[in-house]
């Protein structure tokens, strides 16, 4: 690590993003007191992590990417379990653990085996055992890893829920680029040891080279009157041309091709992805395999 350095406000939501070997998972073994930091400073819920490790683990719930239930145990017995191990009654275990499985869309489940239940159903699994002891900080580490994209996408709607319903602060690892961009508040980028990017998923893509945009024009000689006004490069009937941003750009555009009485087929528009975000820090993808 080289001097990773940065806060997560209450309530945010925040992805942190980096290749194999990059430093992510190092950081966060160590945010959740399972490696002990060799130098600096890193306090959670509070509580710094070196010389409390104990009332950090009270705080934080952790959700480790290969599950943490037995696939032979029942449902219900790993929540009760799990609750009394953070010191709560039976009861208010089951209590809290059926309110959970419910919120999660798991209703039903309580005797079954966990190894019956589908992917999808075992990482929310996952979720309801990090919840059980109501922290106010949760640590996703590759929460969709291995699920299909019908999978995915529903446990993108929970995790949301955890912050917009419950006010849970989330701290997520994913290698899922598209799952960043659709969940996160906050993105930070780590590659060799330290923090390349940090930002919005809108704020990091306005950084690559804003938006592309494509006028479509009905002939040649219309896509000449266009670019005329508006720039950019004639292809054809299309005109080609880049902007910080397609939101505030085309407006503009709009009405000084309308004044000018060119009239437009059709318009599209190509933003940046996060993909193109890492690219463009790293000089690779994400999933690529660190240099050895």
């Amino acid at each position: 690590m080289r001097g990773v350095d940065f806060e997560i406000a209450r309530g945010e939501l925040v992805g942190f993003l980096g290749p194999n070997g990059a430093g992510k998972t190092t950081t966060q073994k160590m945010l959740t007191t399972l490696l002990v930091p060799t130098a600096g400073e890193a306090r959670v819920a509070g509580h710094d992590v070196r010389s409390e490790p104990r009332e950090v683990r009270r705080r934080i719930g952790y959700v480790a990417q290969g599950g943490c239930t037995e696939p032979i145990a029942r449902v219900g017995e790993e929540l009760v379990d799990q609750g009394r191990l953070y010191g709560l009654s039976a009861e208010d275990a089951r209590e809290r653990g059926e309110r959970l499985l419910e919120q999660l869309d798991l209703t039903g489940v309580w005797e079954r085996q966990t190894g019956t239940l589908s992917g999808g159903q075992r990482r929310r699994l996952d979720i309801a055992m990090g919840l059980i002891h109501e922290p106010g900080l949760v640590f996703l580490d590759e929460p969709t890893s291995g699920l299909d994209p019908q999978a995915r996408a529903n446990l993108w709607q929970h995790i949301r829920r955890l912050r917009d319903e419950l006010g849970t602060t989330v701290f997520m690892t994913t290698h899922y680029l598209e799952e960043a961009d659709a969940l996160c508040d906050r993105v930070m980028v780590i590659d060799h040891g330290a923090i390349v990017a940090e930002g919005s998923p809108e704020e990091l893509k306005r950084q690559v080279s804003g938006d592309s945009v494509e006028l479509l024009l009905a002939d040649d000689a219309a896509a000449a009157a266009a670019a005329a006004v508006v720039g950019g490069v004639v292809d054809g009937a299309r005109v080609r041309l880049a902007v910080p941003s397609a939101v505030e750009a085309l407006p503009r555009m709009f009405r000084a091709l309308d004044d000018a009485g060119v009239e437009l087929a059709g318009v599209q528009v190509q933003r940046p992805t996060l993909d193109d975000v890492f690219l463009s820090l790293t000089g690779r993808a994400l999933r690529d395999e660190v240099p050895a």
